[in-house]
């Protein structure tokens, strides 16, 4: 992006469009990546230097349209502008290259092993993530690394994403009432990190097994209690007062 010729005057985002508006062809594309940015916002809920934007436009020169992906994320960005929020992601304003964007392959191909993933290597953008939904031989999640201005595939799943500090992958799971195959965030030991329905149900169970520790212990102090009096009533029948003995 920093070799274009950019003319003088530059929009801002707020002048520019959020989208192409060009409609989803299926509800997994909104879907997907909602539940990786919905992970994001409790793992790094401490962090402000992140952005994960769905469907939204990016836009990397301002005679050119945006290139709009399912989802991406950029590391190094201010998470908020303000309380109205980006409306579109300018290069030229937040002068960081997304780490990584995601294609989600629904119903038709929308051009992502030619012209998108031609586009996302010119800008320079990391990892690209494609996810189909339509495969049923082949892996449905692919995951490629630029290296040396190419595009190389990633074994494994989930993969490690080293710069970003996460992993990523996909297995079955429950999200928005729907049980299928979803996209998850992994840990360096390729360990799933919870989404927000799951560490909701996580708290309430520690919080009861809390409640329940704390009733065992206070169980075991009343029975406690009783014994010692049981000991005192048998000392006192032996005419011994329990009060002498220190």
């Amino acid at each position: 992006m920093l070799n274009y010729n950019l003319p003088r005057y530059l929009p801002s985002a707020e002048e520019l469009p959020d989208s192409d508006d060009t409609p989803v062809d299926n509800e997994l594309q909104e879907l997907i990546p909602g539940l990786l940015k919905a992970i994001l916002l409790i793992l790094w809920a401490d962090r402000m230097d992140w952005f994960f934007g769905v469907d939204m436009g990016i836009y990397y020169h301002p005679d050119e349209p945006a290139i709009v992906p399912d989802g991406f994320l950029s590391l190094g960005v201010e998470r908020f502008y303000d309380e109205e929020l980006r409306p579109s992601y300018v290069l030229w304003d937040e002068n960081v290259i997304p780490s990584l964007v995601l294609e989600v392959v629904s119903q038709n191909y929308r051009k992502e092993y030619t012209a998108k993933l031609d586009q996302y290597a010119k800008l320079g953008v990391l990892y690209y993530v494609i996810y189909s939904s339509r495969r049923r031989r082949k892996p449905r999640l692919e995951v490629y690394k630029l290296v040396n201005g190419k595009y190389e595939l990633q074994s494994g799943n989930p993969v490690w994403l080293p710069e970003i500090g996460l992993g990523i992958g996909c297995e079955r799971g429950n999200y928005s009432g729907v049980t299928r195959e979803w996209l998850y965030w992994y840990d360096a030991d390729g360990k799933r990190y919870p989404t927000p329905k799951e560490q909701i149900q996580q708290e309430v169970q520690r919080a009861q097994q809390e409640a329940q520790r704390a009733q065992q212990a206070e169980q075991r102090a009343q029975q406690a209690e009783q014994r010692a009096q049981l000991l005192a009533e048998q000392l006192r029948a032996l005419g011994i007062d329990p009060d002498s003995l220190g």
